[in-house]
């Protein structure tokens, strides 16, 4: 091989560590945010939930709480594939033979990703799919979470007298 071989072989490898650097420090960075979020939201509905005597009302803003955190997080990755997609070169959201997505896309697969369902219509290419495989990850994690946080403030309401 000549030396320019080499040389094109060594900025490869240098391009595909910065990629893998990058996807990482996305990954860890929107988990971080993800977890903080869910926290304070958790945090947060904990507070509002207290002063309701209803159990009625208490569930419902549970339910409902819940779900706008999951939201929130949803789209927090959307907003990240669509912002790393149009500013960097690690990859892209396809979808199909064309290949192109519009934001909306962008949301529904993010969702797929999150709740771990991937029916499998839209594929990652790239860096992407390192953060892909972190949100399903988190989205596991959370949604758990969720399921858990939704379990205890239902025992503290139906553990006393029933309404």
């Amino acid at each position: 091989m000549s030396p320019c071989g080499f040389a094109t072989l060594e900025i490869h490898g240098d391009l595909l560590m910065a990629e893998s650097a990058l996807s990482i420090f996305v990954s860890i960075l929107l988990a971080g945010m993800s977890v903080l979020v869910h926290y304070e939201s958790l945090c947060f509905l904990d507070r509002v939930l207290t002063p309701f005597g209803s159990h009625r009302k208490r569930l419902l803003v549970t339910m409902f709480g819940v779900l706008a955190a999951n939201i929130v997080e949803i789209w927090l990755y959307a907003g990240a594939y669509m912002l790393l997609e149009r500013y960097t070169d690690l990859g892209a959201i396809m979808m199909g033979v064309s290949g192109d997505t519009t934001p909306l896309d962008t949301v529904y697969y993010s969702a797929m990703v999150y709740t771990t369902v991937g029916f499998g219509d839209m594929l990652p290419s790239g860096g992407l799919r390192i953060i892909s495989a972190t949100e399903a990850l988190v989205g596991l994690s959370l949604i758990t979470w969720s399921a858990s946080f939704t379990f205890f403030q239902m025992q503290a309401m139906f553990g006393k007298n029933r309404e």
